[in-house]
Formats: structure tokens, C-alpha cells, sequence
């Protein structure tokens, strides 16, 4: 259970709770087992995320690999219909289906276009912050934090958005809704001493930008809150693969370190994120 957890970029508890069980029922779906098109809820799979895949390399935008079929998949199946002279229904189905494998990754080896599109995302906002909207999250416990973290955003010039939800899918639904450019989140875990900085990663896939965020971030907030350097680590908890921007989530412990090194931990964050509107990966 514990390797099936790590692989799926999943907390290593093994407990086959709702989100285990969830991951188990997406991993035995492969593609043509069923239609998939866009409907609520959402159809989520393996299926889903090897379309999305097989979209991506041949250039139609499906979005991040997240394995879940909302309207970018949808918009990106419809093209690639249209493309191929097929009836344009969003629908993959067995006449779809073939037509991707006839034609099989016309651009293998090159980057997926989600990825050429997110970098794009970031590098049109120039360097710094201003103008740029970022929601900072919690899942209780850490208003503070994410106040201060939000007061050191917004004298780097963004606009912030504070969410509190203990759902992490909530948190991912207001961002997205919000069409923030980036999302901060922030967990406390007081049993266990350091730092961890997450992006996402699942389905073969990894979000550049969230990848280059989280590495900033965690260099510069270890020492601010000094507390050991447990890494980043690629994940798909569903506030990293909801959303649809780059996301990273800080789990940090215990809460002294975070009450005596909040103002310093925040500073350093947002010094991170004005750093990381520079870096080479916002330029592709």
C-alpha cells in the first residue's frame, strides 16, 4: 500500500483512506475501456491521463496531465477532431481512439505543449510581482502565517488572495476560480520537525514551474524558519493537481519554529516567489 501511495504522489500513511481508494479505482482504467468526454463530475483516470498525454504530443493543449477530463481536455479533443476531419463530438471514442494511434507522438521527445504554456504563463508577467495575483492557503491553524506571507507578497507588488479550507479541492476550486497566477500553500505538521516543500507530479508528468517554485522556496524559507531540510517532493494531492496554475505546498513543523520565525519565514517566501519570476523556467 505504502509503494502504491509513493507512486501515486500520495501521503505514505498506509491507510487505503478515500483518497487511496479514489487513486486505486482511477489507476485500473486504461484507454478505450470507456467514452470519456466532459461531463460532471468530471471523469477522472489513467485513461484520462494517457489522452490528455497523447493530446499534449501531438500539440493540441489538453492542459497539465491531471488526469482529469475538464474543458481544456475537452477543447483539445474537439481540435484534434476537427484536424482529422472526424466528426467534431468530444467524444473519445473507437474512431478517435484509432486515429490518435495511427498517428501515434508526432512530437516525441519534445516538450508536452501544457509545459511550453505554463512557462509562457509565467514569463509574460515579466520579472517581480506587480500586477500578478497570488492566493496563499492554509488548511487551518496558520492564519498568521499566511497573513504575514501575504503582507511580504503584497510589498513585492501582488495582489493576494487568503483562502482558509481544510478541503485542499476547495482551496484548488477558489484559485482556480479566481484565475490567480499562483498558489502558496501552507500546512503545519507539529509532530514533525523541518520542512517540506510539494508540486506537482503524477501521471508521468510534472509541472515545471511548480518544480522550479518549490526548490526556491524551500532554499530560502529552511533557514528563515530553522528547522531541518526534509526536501521538495513531487505530488498529487488535490490542491497541486486542481489547480491550474503552479502550486506548491510548504508542510512545516513544529509550531514554535513557525510562531517564532513567522515575520523572517514570510520575508524569505516572498523573496523566493520574486526570484522565481525571473528564473530561467519563465523563459523557457
Amino acid at each position: 500500500m505504502t509503494r502504491f501511495q509513493t507512486e501515486r504522489g500520495l501521503r505514505t500513511d498506509g491507510v487505503c483512506g478515500p483518497q487511496t481508494w479514489a487513486a486505486l479505482v482511477e489507476a485500473g482504467w486504461r484507454l478505450g475501456d470507456r467514452l470519456l468526454y466532459r461531463r460532471s463530475p468530471m471523469l477522472r483516470g489513467d485513461d484520462v491521463a494517457e489522452l490528455q498525454r497523447r493530446l499534449g504530443a501531438l500539440g493540441f493543449d489538453a492542459g497539465r496531465v491531471d488526469a482529469i477530463f475538464g474543458d481544456r481536455a475537452a477543447a483539445a479533443l474537439a481540435e484534434f477532431q476537427r484536424n482529422s476531419g472526424m466528426t467534431v463530438d468530444g467524444i473519445c471514442g473507437p474512431a478517435t481512439l484509432g486515429a490518435l494511434q495511427r498517428l501515434g507522438s508526432a512530437r516525441a521527445g519534445g516538450d508536452p505543449v501544457s509545459w511550453v504554456r505554463e512557462r509562457e504563463a509565467v514569463r509574460r508577467g515579466g520579472v517581480g510581482l506587480a500586477g500578478r495575483w497570488v492566493a496563499v492557503g492554509h488548511s487551518g491553524g496558520l492564519d498568521a502565517l499566511a497573513s504575514a506571507v501575504g503582507r511580504a507578497l503584497r510589498g513585492a507588488g501582488a495582489e493576494v488572495l487568503i483562502l482558509w479550507d481544510p478541503d485542499g479541492s476547495a482551496q484548488a476550486s477558489a484559485a482556480n476560480e479566481a484565475e490567480v497566477d499562483v498558489y502558496l500553500g501552507f500546512s503545519l505538521v507539529p509532530e514533525r520537525p523541518g520542512l517540506t516543500t510539494a508540486y506537482y507530479s503524477g501521471f508521468r508528468y510534472e509541472s515545471p514551474a511548480g518544480r522550479e517554485l518549490a526548490t526556491l522556496v524551500q532554499a530560502s524559507a529552511v533557514p528563515a524558519f530553522g528547522v531541518p531540510d526534509l526536501g521538495i517532493r513531487g505530488m498529487s494531492l488535490p490542491v497541486l493537481r486542481e489547480t491550474r496554475m503552479p502550486a506548491v505546498l510548504c508542510e512545516v513543523g513544529p509550531a514554535v519554529a513557525v510562531v517564532q520565525n513567522m515575520e523572517a519565514a514570510a520575508g524569505a517566501v516572498g523573496a523566493a516567489v520574486v526570484d522565481w519570476t525571473g528564473r530561467p523556467c519563465a523563459d523557457g
